[in-house]
């Protein structure tokens, strides 16, 4: 994932920051707790295709 582009990239539901999850190749909104994917190096920025983290995901982001 380009890091240039983690840093213009926000949370689609409340504009936030979302940090990069490297060993799950994701993007992670903490304030809402979702997951969002990247497929073939393409962010897939749509809350329907957003995953719930679960609190033992959220207390190891931390």
């Amino acid at each position: 994932m380009n890091p240039k582009l983690t840093e213009i990239l926000v949370c689609p539901l409340c504009k936030g920051h979302l940090s990069f999850a490297q060993t799950s190749n994701e993007l992670v909104c903490r304030f809402d707790k979702l997951a969002y994917p990247i497929c073939d190096d393409i962010p897939v920025m749509l809350t329907n295709e957003a995953r719930e983290l679960s609190s033992e995901e959220m207390d190891a982001l931390k």
